[in-house]
């Protein structure tokens, strides 16, 4: 039978030409290559939590799979345990009040949080402040979006924060939404109080919608905070959080966000025709991590805290500086003078030493003189990563 259609005749939307595959996705098919090779590559890239999370967890998790009830759909707004579970959270964690049933919105990942928001706040055309260097995310959901970027730049000598004069000579009377990211990523740059106040009042005066994306809070870092803890936050703020990284369960793919009961109602009218509701099992399990204590934040940060050593040597032995007070799940170093970019030294770790290292130009143009070393590797890898790199360099 002949086929009459010719698939060369298809164009994709418009959309699709504006966003790429993703860095990552496309360097590790790479990798895998270079694997199946038999070269045995080291990645220290990932923030993926290599350990397991807390064995009640997945305890909750095995326990409530073999209920017969519990593998119908589930409500797209979460079932009412694991909204308190998150309300409960943010009370003990971040001093936050937030009401279960109006102002918490489960998420299957805070990623697709990202696509969630913007197409509930963005028209076509209107424009979005976006971090360099920033989570690509941001910028690849905004243009799916068909949303403006205007990228604010951050820098070493401002410790990472937004530059508010900059800020204010935008055309910001076009700007609907913005992303700020602290404890923040790429950088290790921390949040502070007076930082989430200026960011809270900029939205208010602006009518800007101030999205923080807040993974990172519990990883070496002595005291979590949330943009919500500002009075009146909530008026103009939404935040996202996820289990990903604070209980070892990227793979499960939990997350959450909070604000005004309006945006997460906007919100939800969109996630309600993308997705449906998440595994109850997994709601079980997130319950049980979400009551973990100080003893578990204080494990997964002693790992932490010793793999982070080793990163730090690594990057002394590259010759890159690095602000020894940054938290979160990475190493962020400039790479020194004589380096030509940070992916060509990327490229040479990854083809000489056998140890993989993000490039900081995927973050953005701010980045293209810095590294990112992931803690997500064992101690002994990250040994071993260290003294590949000793070897190349001498």
């Amino acid at each position: 039978m002949q086929n009459l259609t010719n698939p060369f005749d298809i164009k994709p939307a418009n959309r699709v030409n504006n966003v790429s595959e993703y860095y990552f996705s496309k360097k590790l098919k790479e990798i895998a290559e270079l694997n199946s090779r038999g070269l045995d590559i080291i990645s220290l890239g990932i923030g993926g939590p290599d350990r397991p999370p807390h064995s009640e967890t997945i305890e909750a998790l095995c326990a409530e799979s073999r209920r017969p009830d519990a593998h119908s759909y589930q409500p797209y707004v979460g079932i009412p345990e694991l909204r308190r579970a998150f309300a409960d959270w943010y009370a003990r964690w971040y001093g936050v009040a937030l009401d279960p049933q109006k102002e918490i919105q489960p998420l299957i990942g805070s990623k697709e949080g990202i696509l969630h928001i913007s197409l509930a706040f963005l028209n076509a055309g209107d424009g979005v402040l976006v971090p360099n260097p920033g989570y690509p995310t941001y910028s690849s959901v905004s243009r799916l979006a068909e949303a403006e970027i205007f990228t604010y730049d951050l820098n070493e000598s401002n410790g990472w924060q937004p530059d508010f004069e900059q800020l204010e000579a935008l055309p910001l009377n076009r700007i609907k939404l913005m992303w700020v990211n602290y404890p923040n990523m790429p950088t290790g740059a921390n949040a502070t109080m007076e930082l989430f106040t200026k960011l809270v009042d900029f939205g208010k005066r602006h009518h800007i919608v101030i999205v923080n994306d807040n993974p990172y809070s519990f990883i070496l870092n002595k005291q979590p905070i949330s943009i919500l803890s500002v009075p009146g936050a909530k008026d103009i703020c939404i935040e996202m959080n996820s289990l990903s990284k604070s209980h070892n369960m990227a793979g499960w793919r939990i997350g959450m966000l909070a604000s005004n009961p309006q945006f997460v109602e906007w919100i939800l009218r969109v996630k309600s025709n993308i997705d449906s509701g998440m595994f109850r099992p997994l709601q079980t399990a997130a319950i049980q991590a979400l009551s973990c204590g100080q003893e578990w934040y204080d494990e997964i940060n002693r790992v932490y805290r010793a793999r982070r050593d080793v990163a730090e040597k690594i990057m002394q032995t590259l010759g890159c500086s690095y602000d020894p007070s940054q938290v979160g799940l990475f190493v962020w170093g400039r790479i020194p003078d004589e380096a030509h970019d940070a992916e060509s030294l990327a490229d040479e770790i990854l083809y000489n030493a056998h140890v993989f290292v993000t490039p900081g130009f995927i973050f953005g143009s701010r980045g293209n003189r810095y590294i990112r070393i992931s803690l997500c590797a064992s101690e002994e890898r990250m040994r071993e990563a260290l003294q590949r790199i000793e070897k190349f360099k001498s």
